[in-house]
């Protein structure tokens, strides 16, 4: 254990101590998960890893790591999501960092990678690509890259900032990290036209959301307007991907996209309209039909 100063010491108060004044704090302003967020909270500004917090939790707390604790609680109270505050957020099988250029992951969305590798199999494609519009933290093509062994993911994204944060996770996926390439621009226009009718799945949680509608504070506040609201109802981006996929999927190629549960019918029709066959609807983690799943012949 490293030796510390004396005087690095806050007092005589502990770790457990001080996450258990915050948790009291955050129950005060409304906060569901009080005591877990306050534990995760100290967790990160003491080094403490998760396993160990019962065991180490009685260590007296260092004037640095208070400081960070009591940067991340000022944050959390004032409304910022837990993700933000942490910087980092589990996707999978993966530890994302985030922030506010890029949308939280959700475990809503893990089911379109599962998806899409299910597409991948039933093909038998040994060496499939990969497309992922919209990337955002990357959470989705990361993904898919890390859990299939030789997938050529191409990530894009129209923000700079989302690109930043991308980049930083593929960094730290290690060799898997490899067979990920990342452009910006918009939608298939930042993929290099070497790739038109050749790509086998295309990925996508665009913004699905109407200009009039509603959301909750914490989401509408902090998280990045621009992966959210798609225009006026909502389903303007998932109508351009339908339509624009078809230029540039190999034949039997699929596109799997996440969207609101009211659009799937719709989204659905177009695609039988637009010459897709495998037309299907599918359920999220909530039983809630969010996935349109279709195919090229």
């Amino acid at each position: 254990m490293t030796e510390h100063h004396s005087d690095d010491l806050v007092g005589t108060i502990s770790w457990r101590e001080l996450a258990v004044e915050a948790a009291a704090r955050l129950v005060a302003c409304g906060v569901e998960a009080a005591d877990l967020e306050a534990r995760w909270m100290a967790e990160e500004a003491s080094g403490i890893e998760s396993r160990d917090w019962f065991l180490e939790n009685a260590e007296l707390a260092r004037r640095r790591g208070v400081a960070s604790f009591e940067e991340m609680l000022d944050r959390r109270l004032g409304g910022e999501p837990i993700q933000y505050v942490l910087g980092h957020w589990a996707f999978r099988r993966l530890d994302l960092t985030i922030d506010r250029r890029v949308l939280i992951p959700r475990p809503e969305t893990e089911l379109i990678v599962d998806l899409a590798l299910r597409k991948i199999a039933a093909r038998a494609i040994e060496r499939p690509v990969v497309v992922d519009l919209g990337t955002g933290s990357g959470a989705i093509g990361l993904s898919i890259a890390a859990e299939h062994a030789k997938a050529e993911v191409i990530a894009t994204d129209v923000s700079s900032g989302a690109i930043a944060v991308a980049r930083a996770n593929i960094a730290g996926l290690g060799r898997a990290g490899a067979r990920v390439r990342i452009h910006e621009g918009s939608w298939f226009e930042a993929i290099p036209e070497s790739h038109r009718g050749e790509i086998d799945v295309v990925v996508s949680n665009p913004p699905y959301i109407g200009e009039d509608e509603i959301l909750p504070r914490s989401v509408i506040d902090w998280e990045p307007a621009d992966a959210l609201v798609a225009g006026p109802r909502g389903i303007e981006c998932v109508e351009h991907l339908l339509v624009e996929a078809r230029r540039w999927l190999a034949p039997g190629g699929a596109i799997i996209l996440e969207m609101a549960s009211d659009q799937t019918p719709a989204a659905a029709e177009l695609a039988r309209l637009a010459g897709y066959v495998e037309v299907v609807i599918e359920a999220d983690l909530t039983r809630r039909p969010r996935f349109v799943s279709v195919s090229l012949p």
